[in-house]
C-alpha cells in the first residue's frame, strides 16, 4: 500500500476469510486511494462443479464485502482445464453472482479462444451480465491477450521475463493501446504487473509510469525505492 495503488490479492485464493481478517488488510490502507482485487477461492474455481458453489460462494463474498470502499473487482481464474464443454456450468454459475459487485473473469483453456462463434458468445454473456474479461499478456500464451472489453474497465495481467528488451517493446505497445482506450470511454484500468519471482516487477512498474506521464501526463503512483548504503557497515 505504500508503492502502489492495487493489488491482486492471492491470498483470498487459499481460503474463505472472515470479515475480521479481510479488517486486517483493509486497516493498512486506510487513507490511501488503494484498491484490494481478491481472487475468488479455489473450492469454488478448482474444485468440482461451479453449479454447487452458492453457499462457498456467499461464504467468501460476506468476508471480501469488508473491504468496502477498498474492494476492487473480484478476480475468477478457472484452471487450465475448464473448457468450453462446461459453458452452461459456467454460464449459469456467472448468472448467479450479485451484481453490486465487480468481478473479472479468466479463462485459460486455448478452446474458448480458438472457436470464433464460441468466442463471441463467449464475450457477448460477459457483456450482458457486466463482468469484465481479465486479458493475460504472457509471451507463451497469446491467445489469452484478446484485447476484449465487455465492460467499461479492464484488467491486464503482464506477464514479464526480468525486464528483457522484448518486456519493454510490450510496455511500450500497451501505454499506446492505453491512451486509445482512455480516449474511447475507459473508465477504469487495473494493470498488475508480473514477473519471474516478481524480482522486476517494481522497476517496470516504474517504467511504465514514468512513461505515461511522459507521454500522456497521465500520473499514477508509482514504487520508491530506499537509497543504497553509502557508507560500509562497522565490522565486529
Amino acid at each position: 500500500v505504500q508503492h502502489f495503488n492495487c493489488i491482486e490479492l492471492n491470498a483470498t485464493h487459499y481460503k474463505v476469510n472472515e470479515p475480521e481478517a479481510i479488517l486486517k488488510w483493509k486497516v493498512k490502507a486506510e487513507g490511501r486511494d488503494f484498491l484490494f482485487c481478491p481472487k475468488m477461492f479455489k473450492g469454488v474455481t478448482h474444485q468440482g462443479s461451479l453449479l454447487n458453489k452458492q453457499a462457498t460462494t456467499a461464504a467468501f463474498l460476506d468476508g471480501i464485502k469488508a473491504f468496502g470502499e477498498n474492494l476492487g473487482p473480484i478476480f475468477i481464474q478457472l484452471s487450465d482445464t475448464f473448457g468450453p464443454e462446461r459453458k452452461e456450468e459456467l454460464f449459469t454459475y456467472l448468472q448467479s453472482l450479485p451484481g453490486d459487485i465487480n468481478f473479472f473473469l479468466e479463462l485459460r483453456h486455448p478452446e474458448w479462444f480458438l472457436n470464433e462463434k464460441l468466442r463471441r458468445e463467449l464475450f457477448n454473456t460477459l457483456y450482458q451480465l457486466k463482468i469484465g474479461a481479465v486479458i493475460t499478456d504472457t509471451a507463451a500464451r497469446r491467445d489469452c491477450a484478446h484485447m476484449h472489453l465487455t465492460i467499461p474497465k479492464a484488467f491486464v495481467r503482464y506477464v514479464g521475463n526480468n525486464m528483457h528488451p522484448t518486456d519493454f517493446v510490450r510496455i511500450d505497445a500497451w501505454i499506446q493501446r492505453l491512451k486509445h482506450w482512455l480516449d474511447n470511454g475507459l473508465q477504469q484500468l487495473f494493470f498488475i504487473m508480473h514477473m519471474e519471482d516478481e524480482l522486476c516487477a517494481p522497476e517496470m512498474t516504474v517504467y511504465m509510469a514514468e512513461k505515461l506521464q511522459q507521454l500522456y501526463g497521465i500520473s499514477v503512483q508509482k514504487p520508491s525505492f530506499i537509497s543504497p548504503q553509502t557508507t560500509p557497515p562497522t565490522l565486529w
